[in-house]
């Protein structure tokens, strides 16, 4: 990626004249089966400036309860977008509880409430250990959304890891949703960049929400150079990660006092619980004094992820630390 980026063609991107970045938009679009992309500096980024072009100021997102655009974007779209985020209650495994998005689609219409005007859906599911939510359910909630004339966007931050679990592709999981982002620095392995896609009207219209936002950039090719080595070469090998998740997650649950969440098609994250946040701190800093560092997702709750450049002799190490550190953080 970096030889990329030091070799890449440079143009203005502010004016369209990039044509690195015009090669990779061009790019994403094919993968996700969209007319046109739009590439901007974070998911969070891209997820925001999707929902300001779908949604008018006033009206109401339907968003999962534990998605990463209700809980882990600043409440952006509320903020800078006048959106009402309205949460539907995810199940265990990253569904839409669906009586509930029926219920908040049946909105009257009346002016006393704000009226639905996107469905949003995330596939795999952060919160929910990683989940790939399945396509009969992209299907049902593509389906409640088209029904009442609202647009579905996907939160697709890590759609090629949903693709490889769920033994389909991309292109096939984005095609229920009208407008979908993906992201370059996760799975992908960059040092920065998503992409948003959808119709070329669509598009150029998110264009200027971009520019709003602040995510107008001149030589963005050096983003766009490595988002390209990603999509060429960073695809095919993330069944390694899958297979190294679903290995720290089999030795750390023989770990004594550690609790691995169960998740149906694991992907590239483990999820695991302890006893207390006093033990979790503890744990913590015992993992820390031998060399791995963690962060807990909550007080007692740690989300570990596996990638590029974790390797299998690594997901051991982990493993043997964690005994070790167990022992002395839950010990009498």
């Amino acid at each position: 990626m970096r030889e990329a980026i030091a070799r890449a063609e440079l143009g203005d991107d502010v004016y369209g004249e990039d044509p690195t970045v015009n090669r990779l938009e061009a790019m994403a679009a094919t993968i996700m089966g969209k007319e046109a992309a739009l590439l901007v500096t974070s998911g969070t980024m891209g997820n925001l400036a999707a929902m300001l072009t779908h949604c008018a100021r006033g009206t109401k997102a339907l968003v999962g309860s534990e998605s990463h655009t209700n809980l882990y974007e600043a409440g952006g779209a509320s903020a800078l977008g006048g959106i009402v985020l309205a949460p539907i209650h995810n199940t265990e495994d990253g569904k839409l509880e669906l009586d509930e998005l029926k219920r908040e689609l049946a909105t009257p219409n009346d002016d006393h409430f704000a009226q639905v005007s996107l469905v949003v859906i995330e596939n795999t599911h952060n919160r929910c250990g990683g989940a790939p939510v399945s396509l009969s359910h992209m299907d049902e909630v593509a389906e409640l959304a088209h029904g009442r004339g609202l647009a579905l966007h996907l939160d697709g931050a890590r759609i090629f890891n949903a693709a490889l679990a769920l033994e389909t592709t991309a292109t096939a999981i984005a095609s229920y949703a009208d407008t979908v982002s993906f992201c370059l620095s996760k799975g992908l392995a960059c040092p920065i960049g998503s992409l948003l896609c959808g119709s070329k009207e669509f598009v150029a219209q998110a264009h200027r929400a971009r520019k709003i936002l602040g995510g107008g950039m001149r030589q963005a090719g050096i983003i766009a150079a490595a988002g390209i080595v990603a999509l060429t070469t960073m695809v095919d090998r993330l069944a390694e990660d899958h297979a190294n998740a679903r290995a720290l997650a089999e030795g750390l649950g023989l770990v004594a006092g550690l609790s691995v969440r169960h998740v149906k098609r694991r992907t590239n994250m483990v999820v695991f619980e302890v006893d207390d946040a006093p033990a979790a701190r503890r744990f913590q800093a015992a993992m820390k004094d031998r060399g791995v560092l963690i962060s807990p997702r909550e007080a007692a709750s740690f989300r570990v992820v596996t990638h590029y450049g974790v390797t299998r002799r690594d997901i051991d190490r982990t493993v043997a630390i964690a005994a070790e550190a167990a022992a002395e953080a839950f010990g009498d």
